[in-house]
C-alpha cells in the first residue's frame, strides 16, 4: 500500500540505525537489538564507524558504505549531526527517516532553528521524517515485525492503532496493555511531528487491513479541519473507532472575550469540537482509553441502548444501572417469556426484572443461564455481567460460560469480576478470550455507553455532509465589514450595525429604527408597531442592559419619548464619555425559547461555532456546545440535540416543540458567514428566539466585534 511515502517508514524492506552500537545502556544499542528480537523481516544494516559489527551483525562507516539500497534510516545521533545525516541519506537514496535524537523545538529557540534546518533539508530531498524526539515506531505485520523504538518489549499483535505524540506516554502504555493482554498493529510515537504528524498516521490507518481501532494519545492537533476530514472518513465510512486522550483541559487558557461566546470558549473548546465533528470518543484519562479500546476491538457494536445487566449482588447492580442511566443509556425491559425462563432456573429469592439478581450464592450453571435467556431476549442490545466473589462462587468456571455465550449471541458483552486477587484467573481467562473485563461495575457501564455512542454516530452516517453554501450578498456584507474597520485595527458594532452584516445571510430580523433625538420617537413607532423595546446605541458601552439601556414593553409613544429620556440619562452616568448615537426602537417579540448562538476566533483553528440555552442565564448555565465552522449540517443538528435544554425545545409540560430546523438553518447561516469573513472576531446573538415548530424564529439582539488581523 503507497500512502504519500509512509510505507517507507511503516514497512520498509531495509532499515539502517545510524549509531548502532554494542555500548550497554545505550538508545542505539536498544533500537538496533530490539530490531533483531522482534524478528524485523527485512535487512538490517547497523551504521558505526568505530565497530566492525552490532550484535554480530556487520556495521558500516557510513551510508555511503551500504553497498544495496536502503528504504529507511534510525537516526540516533548527536542533534547537531541529524541534518548532516538526513543529507547522507538523500545521496543513498533513502526515503523515510525515523529521528529518535532530541535536543529540538522542545529546548527553545536555538532547538526550533536546528528543527527548521531538518525539515528544510527533508523536504528539499523527498524523504518523509518520523520525529525529531520521539521513541520511534513498531509494525506487528508477521510480513515486517519491526521494532524500531527503545521500547522495553515488541508488544503482541494485535488489531489496535496506537499514536502518541509522548514517548514516555508510549512506553507507559505498551507496559499497561501487555498487563490487559491487548495486542497492537501499529505503534508510533510522532514527537515533534517536523515532517509526519497525526493527520498523515490517519490517513494510512484508514486503509490498514490489520487496524480495526485507533487510539491516540495528543498535546496538540496540526490541522483541525484536515483532522476533521479524515477522522470521519476513518469512524464513519471505514467504521474504525478513533478515541483519544488530548492532554491539557485547563481553564486558565480561556482569553479575555468581550462576547459571551468568546468567555464561554475556553482553551479545550476547539479541541471538544474538533473530536466530536470528528465522531472521535475523547476519554479522561489512559485507563479509559485502554477500557474503550479493550471492547472496540473485541465485541460487537450494539444495534440500540438497550441493555442488561446479571449480577450475584444487588450493590453492583446499582452501581453499574446508575454509571448507564446518567449518559441516557436505556436499561432494558425483558419480556414475559425471558421473565418465565429465568424463574424456572433462578430461586424465588432472585430477581428476574433488569438488573438480573441470581443471588450471592449462584454457581456457574445459574449464571450460565441468566446470561443465556437475558441476552437472547430481542428486546436488549448487550449486557454487562457482574461478579462479586464470594466463599462459594465458581469464579473460573463462570469466566468460561461468557466467551461460549457470546459466540452464539453477537451482542457485545462486558465483565465485572470484581476486585483484583482473588478473580484474577477467571479475568485472566476472560481477556484471553476477548471478553473485555473491569474491575468496577461503573467501568463497564461508562465503556458500553461509549460503544453507544459510537454505534449512534454510525446511523447518521447516511445523510448528507456537503459544506452548507448559500448564495446570499456576501460582498455586500464583506463591503459592510470593510467600511467599520476603515482606519481601524479593531471594531465594535451595535445592534444596529450588526442587523446590516445579519441581514446579508438572511438571518430573520425584527422590525426596528434608529432615532437620533426625542422628535423622532413618535414616527419610529408608528413605523414599527407597538409595544416595542428600546435599546442604546453606543459603541463604546457593550452590555446595554448593565447601563440601564434597554427598556422592553413600551405601549405608547409617550411613554416611548420618556424611555428615551430616561435611557440617555443612564448611559450618560454609566459613561459620561460614551458615543451615544441614538436609541434603537424595535419590535417586541413574541414569547418563545430562548437559544444562543455565537462565535469566536481561534488562534489556532480558526471560527468556532456555539449553540446553547439563551437569554441573561447563559454564562450561569452554561448549556452551550460547540464545533468548528464551516460545518455539516449533521453538525449543526448534533449541536442543538446535544445540550442539556434540547428536552425543552422538543416541547415539555405543554409547550409545543420550538422550530429545531430554523435553528439549524441559523446554524449553518452563522458557519457559513464567520468562515467567509476572517474579519469577524466575537459575535452573539443572544436570545435567538424560537417559536414553535414551523414558525420559524427571531434575532431579537446581537453583537459583532470586529478585528484585523
Amino acid at each position: 500500500m503507497c500512502n504519500n511515502g509512509l510505507e517507507y517508514i511503516i514497512s520498509p524492506k531495509s532499515v539502517a540505525v545510524v549509531g548502532a552500537t554494542n555500548r550497554p545502556g545505550s538508545i542505539g544499542l536498544a533500537i538496533f537489538r530490539n530490531l533483531i528480537d522482534g524478528g524485523y523481516q527485512g535487512i538490517l544494516y547497523p551504521i558505526n564507524p568505530k565497530a566492525r559489527s552490532v550484535q554480530g551483525v556487520k556495521a558500516y562507516p557510513a551510508l555511503r558504505d551500504i553497498p544495496d539500497d536502503v528504504d529507511m534510516a534510525v537516526l540516533v545521533v548527536p542533534t547537531e549531526r541529524v541534518a548532516s545525516v538526513i543529507e547522507e541519506a538523500a545521496q543513498k537514496g533513502i526515503k523515510g527517516c525515523v529521528v529518535i535524537t532530541a535536543g529540538f523545538k522542545e529546548i527553545g529557540e536555538h532547538g526550533m532553528e536546528m528543527e527548521n534546518r531538518v525539515k528544510a533539508v527533508a523536504k528539499a530531498h523527498g524523504i518523509r521524517l518520523l520525529g525529531p524526539n520521539c521513541l520511534g515506531l513498531i509494525n506487528t505485520d508477521e510480513s515486517v515485525r519491526m521494532n524500531a523504538s527503545f521500547a522495553r518489549t515488541m508488544p503482541r499483535r494485535g488489531n489496535i492503532a496506537l499514536v502518541s505524540q509522548s514517548g514516555a506516554m508510549c512506553v507507559a502504555m505498551l507496559d499497561y496493555a501487555a498487563g490487559r493482554h491487548m495486542g497492537f498493529s501499529k505503534f508510533v510515537s510522532i514527537g515533534n511531528k517536523a515532517d509526519i504528524n497525526e493527520i498523515d498516521f490517519l490517513r494510512y490507518l484508514k486503509d490498514d487491513r490489520d487496524t480495526d481501532v485507533i487510539i491516540m494519545y495528543l498535546e496538540d492537533i496540526s490541522d483541525g479541519h484536515a483532522f476533521i476530514e479524515i477522522s470521519r472518513e476513518i469512524t464513519l465510512n471505514a467504521g474504525k473507532p478513533i478515541l483519544a486522550l488530548k492532554a491539557g483541559r485547563s481553564p486558565e487558557g480561556a482569553r479575555a472575550a468581550a462576547s459571551h461566546t468568546g468567555s464561554l470558549a475556553g482553551s479545550d473548546t476547539a479541541y471538544d469540537a474538533i473530536f466530536m465533528q470528528g465522531g472521535i470518543q475523547r476519554v479522561e484519562g489512559v485507563s479509559e482509553l485502554f477500557n474503550y479500546a479493550l471492547a472496540f476491538s473485541s465485541q460487537p457494536l450494539p444495534k440500540g441502548n438497550r441493555i442488561a445487566i446479571i449480577t450475584n449482588s444487588g450493590g453492583p447492580g446499582i452501581m453499574a444501572t446508575d454509571a448507564l442511566i446518567r449518559p441516557g443509556i436505556t436499561l432494558a425491559t425483558l419480556s414475559d417469556d425471558t421473565k418465565g425462563n429465568l424463574k424456572q432456573v433462578l430461586p424465588p429469592t432472585a430477581s428476574v426484572q433488569n438488573p438480573v439478581d441470581v443471588i450471592g450464592d449462584a454457581g456457574s450453571e445459574r449464571y450460565e443461564a441468566a446470561i443465556r435467556y437475558t441476552v437472547s431476549d430481542e428486546g436488549v442490545d448487550g449486557a454487562i455481567v457482574i461478579l462479586a466473589p464470594a466463599a462459594t462462587t465458581e469464579i473460573l468456571e463462570t469466566a468460561q460460560i461468557v466467551p461460549r455465550i457470546a459466540g452464539d449471541i453477537k451482542k457485545p458483552i462486558l465483565c465485572s469480576f470484581m476486585g483484583l486477587v482473588d478473580v484474577s484467573e477467571g479475568v485472566e481467562y476472560l481477556e484471553q478470550h476477548g471478553i473485555p473485563n473491569y474491575a468496577f461495575p461503573e467501568e463497564a457501564s461508562r465503556t458500553m455507553a461509549a460503544m453507544i455512542r459510537y454505534a449512534d454516530n454510525l446511523n447518521q452516517k447516511g445523510k448528507r455532509r456537503e459544506f452548507f453554501r448559500l448564495l446570499e450578498d456576501q460582498e455586500k456584507a464583506s463591503a459592510v465589514i470593510a467600511a467599520k474597520l476603515s482606519g481601524r485595527k479593531e471594531y465594535f458594532m451595535t445592534e444596529k450595525e450588526a442587523h446590516e452584516l445579519l441581514r446579508c445571510y438572511g438571518f430573520p430580523l425584527l422590525r426596528s429604527r434608529l432615532v437620533k433625538d426625542p422628535s423622532g420617537v413618535a414616527r419610529a413607532v408608528e413605523e414599527v408597531g407597538l409595544p416595542v423595546a428600546m435599546k442604546l446605541d453606543s459603541p463604546d458601552i457593550l452590555h446595554k442592559s448593565d447601563a440601564g439601556g434597554v427598556r422592553l414593553s413600551v405601549k405608547s409613544a409617550e411613554e416611548a419619548e420618556r424611555a428615551f429620556h430616561e435611557i440617555v440619562q443612564n448611559a450618560k452616568s454609566y459613561r459620561p464619555s460614551a458615543l451615544i448615537r441614538g436609541i434603537l426602537i424595535q419590535e417586541m417579540a413574541r414569547d418563545g425559547v430562548e437559544v444562543i448562538l455565537g462565535s469566536t476566533r481561534d488562534p489556532r483553528f480558526g471560527p468556532i461555532c456555539m449553540f446553547g440555552l439563551g437569554g441573561i442565564f447563559v454564562e450561569a448555565m452554561k448549556d452551550v456546545t460547540f464545533r468548528l465552522a464551516p460545518m455539516w449540517e449533521t453538525s449543526a443538528e448534533n449541536m442543538i440535540r446535544s445540550i442539556k435544554a434540547y428536552r425543552v425545545l422538543q416541547g415539555i409540560r405543554g409547550r409545543p416543540p420550538a422550530d429545531i430546523k430554523a435553528a439549524k438553518l441559523c446554524i449553518l447561516r452563522l458557519s457559513e458567514m464567520v468562515s467567509n469573513h476572517p474579519e469577524i472576531a466575537e459575535l452573539d446573538i443572544n436570545p435567538l428566539i424560537l417559536y414553535p415548530e414551523g414558525q420559524g424564529c427571531v434575532v431579537a439582539d446581537a453583537r459583532v466585534v470586529l478585528s484585523r488581523k
